[in-house]
């Protein structure tokens, strides 16, 4: 693990708008944020367009919303060290409010060039005006004292002895619950054994690129590049957008296209290329919401004579994988409200099937990065439930001979290697199928399961999705 003097989170080059108090509203804008990602479980990236537009915010100020609220979440680890130093009560003893006001003056003096008297007088304002008089002084002397030092200079103060702690130097470091941290260093260590989890922790926490999907037989790769976008360099339906908003994409906006990582796109594209003895006629997405992965299946299935039939428990999100489907509707089957672990199709029916379980998302921390704050250790046992469950179910409904991808966008190995091969050991009329060979262009993506596939943020810039492929016999 480096030292937090060389390698601590470097400090945005980002003045902010022109200071205001209460009447700044990018400030007041991320407040909102933080407070709906609090109190009413709502994910950082989908928040912040409605709160921008609640108080009409575009440009700088826009951008500058943007970095305080992202960069608050995600470093929220390294903040809530220096406050719980400077501060003369447990951090659980403020109001919400005032924490979450506290934690973005952090975020602007130590890793934003906001000048100290614009972030604490405009912090202190907002406190005033939100919640009271006697918050705001303290807001005031406890964001002095955070002043003092930079965040190296924190760090060196605030986390544990590398040596002695390394596990704890990292969490603070790096700003990841020491639970988390100790998940990602055994998973690493499964797939690529002797490497340091620093690059990983430090990929979790940059801001990650908007990548578009042209949806199969609707969209284009070419109309993306000359909407600005970049190639992806494995995907040969990736774009990489260099900024902006992607639903200003005339073909994003038009459903042609749709924003999707591209280890997402990857991994349902081996699944589309595995090999099959027999007839394909008929896949099946069985955990569809929002749909991304089931737009990019049902286009690759039109192109191959298939159909994809999709899945989704929650009603509201079948409504998602239908609106996202609606422009490659010639590969799509249907879309169903169902519980994938309770099936309405037949058994032994379905030729290629994704299994995209619901996991911790500890991979995706760059794109979710209030995972690591919501979740908790005991919800990796009650998630295993689940996933072996879907496992089980996507295994019945594949007919003999066909093909189950096993995937999800956390590499911790209780959701990965331990739910395939408990399943394994279930049942042993099912083998894996090499699924590494199907992505062979994309280098060092071995994972922990012999033939499955383990992509990592700090490799190849996507989410760390896994990937097994498994075949139920006859």
């Amino acid at each position: 693990m480096s030292s937090p003097h060389r390698r601590g989170p470097a400090r945005r080059r980002s003045t902010g708008p022109r200071a205001g108090g209460p009447g700044d509203p990018a400030r007041a804008a991320a407040l909102d944020v933080l407070d709906a990602v609090r109190d009413h479980g709502a994910y950082t990236n989908l928040a912040l367009p409605p709160a921008l537009r609640a108080r009409d915010l575009d440009g700088r100020d826009a951008a500058f919303t943007t970095e305080l609220v992202a960069g608050t979440v995600r470093l929220r680890g390294s903040y809530d060290a220096v406050l719980a130093v400077v501060l003369d009560r447990p951090l659980e003893r403020l109001d919400p409010p005032v924490l979450d006001a506290l934690r973005l003056g952090c975020h602007q003096l130590l890793s934003m060039r906001v000048p100290t008297h614009a972030a604490v007088s405009t912090t202190v304002d907002l406190v005033r005006a939100r919640v009271g008089h006697g918050p705001a002084g303290l807001v005031n002397a406890v964001l002095r004292r955070v002043a003092a030092h930079d965040l190296p200079g924190w760090l060196r103060r605030v986390a544990p002895d590398p040596d002695a702690d390394p596990v704890g130097f990292a969490s603070v470091v790096r700003s990841h619950p020491r639970w988390v941290v100790e998940l990602l260093t055994t998973a690493l260590a499964a797939s690529r054994p002797g490497e340091d989890v620093d690059a990983l922790l430090a990929a979790d926490n940059d801001a990650p690129r908007v990548t578009l999907a042209a949806r199969p037989g609707a969209g284009t790769v070419d109309e993306l590049v000359a909407a600005g976008g970049v190639r992806c360099r494995w995907s040969p339906y990736g774009v990489e957008l260099p900024g902006g908003d992607p639903g200003q994409v005339p073909a994003v906006a038009d459903g042609r296209a749709g924003v999707q990582d591209e280890g997402s796109q990857l991994v349902a594209l081996a699944l589309a290329r595995a090999a099959l003895e027999g007839a394909d006629a008929t896949w099946l997405d069985l955990c569809a919401g929002p749909g991304g992965k089931a737009a990019l299946l049902a286009g690759l299935a039109s192109q191959d004579g298939a159909r994809l039939l999709a899945a989704e428990r929650q009603e509201h999100r079948a409504r998602l994988v239908v609106r996202a489907c609606a422009r490659v509707a010639d590969g799509l089957l249907g879309v169903v409200a169902a519980d994938g672990t309770r099936p309405p199709w037949r058994h032994g029916s379905l030729d290629r099937v994704l299994v995209d379980a619901p996991c911790t998302g500890l991979g995706a921390l760059r794109r979710r990065p209030e995972a690591r704050w919501r979740r908790r250790p005991e919800d990796v046992e009650d998630l295993v439930a689940l996933q072996r469950a879907l496992l089980r179910s996507a295994l019945d409904a594949a007919r003999p001979g066909g093909v189950v991808a096993y995937v999800t966008c956390s590499p911790v190995l209780a959701e990965t290697a331990g739910v395939v091969s408990a399943v394994l050991a279930e049942r042993d009329d099912v083998r894996l199928v090499p699924a590494a060979e199907l992505l062979d262009s994309v280098p060092e993506s071995a994972g922990p399961l012999p033939g499955s596939v383990q992509l990592w943020p700090h490799v190849h810039g996507t989410d760390a999705m896994f990937l097994a492929l498994l075949s139920p016999g006859r």
